[in-house]
């Protein structure tokens, strides 16, 4: 049996060149070390790019570094900032593999991250979408994995100040699944993170992507919801990425309205919690 056609899809907006070209590099190093493995085929990535053309310089030499046996690799661009969702949406419809990965720009995998989530999706049919174990820089788990979130558990989680945090630290544990997430294979996550997402490409299709209502913000949570009536998202610990993130309340105001906007449209969509 062939192994399975791969595609992968970056967004960028005003990438970090230093995290830009590192997320390309340990990509490349991923593709080639399942490839070793025989986990898969063919390889294609695109990278989209929602910024203006006249800061594509950086993209655009990281791109021409790009090893070849590690596929194909095509810049999409000139569509404007249409937003996370729809820009990767444009790759879906380019994508001709078994399994998609969605990642960010300012993620860095673990060499064997991309080998062990294919064989997570091979051994485990019922399962369409894998997340991975994701850590900081300095090496610690990042909780990515949650359960389906109240008004008051975003607030606290984005916005709310330190100590009223430390007060509620129980209801926000249960949210990030702490009692959980670890070192062991969990299926049936309610949500998953889109800064890692690899997903059958067959299902993420027929699902039509990521709903492109959402600008920035909960599409991941959106598409987690949707996929999980049709399939199963699972946690594979042994796919391990390093995630240099931040949150909407420390991004300007600017991302707390499309935070704010995205959320109650999640919730108008998917149904209302409060507390």
């Amino acid at each position: 049996m062939p192994a399975p056609a791969f595609s992968a899809s970056i967004v960028t907006f005003l990438p970090e060149p230093g995290l830009f070209g590192a997320a390309l590099a340990s990509l490349a190093t991923a593709i080639v070390e399942a490839r070793r493995r025989g986990a898969l085929g063919e390889a294609q990535v695109f990278v989209i790019d929602n910024g203006p053309e006249r800061e594509r310089g950086a993209i655009e030499s990281a791109l021409a570094a790009w090893p070849s046996q590690a596929g194909s690799i095509e810049l999409i661009a000139g569509h404007g900032n249409v937003g996370y969702g729809r820009a990767n949406n444009l790759a879906l419809a380019r994508a001709a593999s078994e399994a998609h990965l969605i990642m960010n720009p300012d993620v860095e995998l673990e060499t064997a991250a991309i080998a062990e989530a294919l064989a997570a999706l091979a051994e485990h049919p019922e399962v369409g979408l894998v997340a991975p174990a994701a850590y900081d820089e300095g090496g610690r788990l990042l909780y990515l994995c949650k359960r389906y979130p109240s008004v008051w558990v975003l607030f606290l989680r984005s916005f709310a100040p330190e100590r009223l945090r430390r007060r509620h630290a129980r209801v926000l544990d249960e949210y990030e699944m702490r009692d959980v997430i670890g070192e062991r294979f969990v299926s049936g996550v309610p949500l998953a993170s889109g800064c890692f997402m690899l997903a059958r490409t067959m299902l993420l299709e027929r699902l039509g992507g990521f709903d492109p209502r959402f600008f920035m913000y909960f599409e991941d949570y959106d598409l987690s919801v949707r996929m999980g009536r049709e399939s199963l998202v699972a946690y594979v610990p042994r796919a391990r990425i390093v995630h240099h993130g931040g949150g909407a309340s420390r991004k300007g105001p600017r991302h707390v309205a499309w935070f704010m906007a995205s959320a109650w449209r999640f919730f108008a969509r998917h149904g209302w919690r409060v507390s």
